[in-house]
């Protein structure tokens, strides 16, 4: 990956939740809805390369490719840069996989509520849980929970709810 500088990147401001295991139907006919499929590689850092994660996006039967850099600032806000890379990119790339992590399989269930969109994810790992995330403007924001979410709790400062750390325990809590 070509060198960027992380400093130039967008913020990204975002709470996660762990809710219970979501009725799929009922998100359905939440306004906005739309699901995706993504396979999500976190990279090693060397010498040679920066780190960061590549996504192969499954969408109906379009498919995107996405290489994405955080640089964390606080528990709930990060610079996030990321670009679309092409198939090849993304072959390439995976030569560069971080050593005894696995690639995340999850359905990404999007929908909008009270103004917000949330981003729903349900994992291959997990059959009785999943995440919830709202990105928001400011880190005090608000953020209502959509009445077909069973909270279980807020996990925004906890970092083993982070992909990165799941791709590391293969989705185990401890």
């Amino acid at each position: 990956m070509k060198p960027f500088d992380i400093r130039t990147a967008p913020l990204e401001i975002e709470r996660r939740f762990l809710i219970e295991y979501p009725d799929i139907e009922a998100l359905r006919r939440m306004p906005g809805y739309r699901v995706i499929h993504i396979s999500q590689t976190y990279l090693k850092s060397d010498g040679e390369f920066v780190g960061g994660r590549i996504r192969r996006i499954l969408e109906g039967s379009k498919v995107t490719y996405v290489y994405t850099y955080k640089e964390r600032l606080s528990d709930m806000t990060r610079r996030e840069y990321e670009k679309n890379i092409s198939s090849g990119e993304y072959t390439e790339l995976l030569k560069h996989k971080k050593p005894n992590t696995i690639t995340i399989e999850k359905d990404r269930h999007i929908f909008r509520f009270e103004g917000l969109v949330y981003e729903l994810d349900v994992y291959d790992f997990w059959d009785d849980k999943a995440s919830l995330e709202a990105e928001v403007k400011s880190e005090d924001t608000s953020i209502p929970i959509p009445p077909c979410v069973k909270l279980i709790k807020d996990v925004t400062a906890d970092r083993r709810y982070n992909n990165s750390h799941l791709a590391v325990n293969r989705g185990v809590i401890e």
